[in-house]
C-alpha cells in the first residue's frame, strides 16, 4: 500500500514487513488496539460508580481539584474549557451537592477558589482505586514473566507515546 492509500485506511507508520506479529505491521496495529481496548474497559468500569453520583463534566471538575488543588474559578473554567459565564452555576450544583466548596482568595479579594470536599476527594479516590484493584487482579492471571513482559511493553510504548497533556485526558476524566 502507498503511503496515500494507508492514510485513508487510517494506518500510518508501519509497513508491511516492519511488523513483529505473525501478521506484520498491520497485526501489530491490531493487537495494540486490542490492549487499549481492554484498557479503556478498565477506566470505563472504574469511574461507573462515580458517574451514579456524578456526571462526566462533574467528574471532570473534582479529578481537576484533586491533582491541582484550590483553583480559582475561572482558571478552573479556562482549563475545562467552560464558558466562564455559565460556569459559575455549574459550581453551584457542584456546591449544593458538598462535592467542592468556595471560598476567598488570600491573595485577592475579587477572586474565589474552587477546592474539592471531602465528599468530592472520596468520589476520586474511589474510581481510581477501583481501576488499581482492576488492573492488580488481571495482572494476578499472569505468570511472572507474562508480568514483566507486559510492564516492560508498556514502558516502552508509553516512552514512545510521550505523556498525554491534561487536557486529553480530562476528556474522560483522568
Amino acid at each position: 500500500m502507498t503511503e496515500e492509500n494507508d492514510r485513508k485506511a487510517g494506518r500510518r507508520g508501519l509497513r508491511d514487513g516492519e511488523g513483529t506479529a505473525p501478521g506484520g505491521a498491520e497485526a501489530d496495529v491490531e493487537a495494540v488496539l486490542r490492549a487499549s481496548r481492554a484498557l479503556l474497559g478498565v477506566v470505563a468500569s472504574s469511574v461507573a460508580d462515580a458517574l451514579e453520583t456524578v456526571t462526566l463534566p462533574q467528574f471532570r471538575v473534582l479529578v481537576v481539584l484533586a491533582s491541582s488543588g484550590s483553583t480559582a474559578i475561572g482558571a478552573l473554567a479556562a482549563r475545562l474549557g467552560a464558558v466562564a459565564s455559565t460556569f459559575s452555576r455549574f459550581i453551584d450544583r457542584m456546591e449544593d451537592g458538598g462535592f467542592v466548596e468556595r471560598a476567598p482568595s488570600p491573595d485577592s479579594r475579587r477572586e474565589i477558589l474552587v477546592r474539592i470536599t471531602p465528599k468530592g476527594t472520596d468520589i476520586v479516590y474511589g474510581a481510581t482505586q477501583q481501576r488499581r484493584e482492576s488492573i492488580a487482579r488481571i495482572l494476578r492471571r499472569l505468570g511472572r514473566e507474562e508480568r514483566a513482559s507486559i510492564v516492560a511493553g508498556l514502558e516502552t510504548f508509553s516512552a514512545a507515546a510521550g505523556e498525554p497533556s491534561p487536557e486529553t485526558l480530562l476528556t474522560l476524566g483522568l
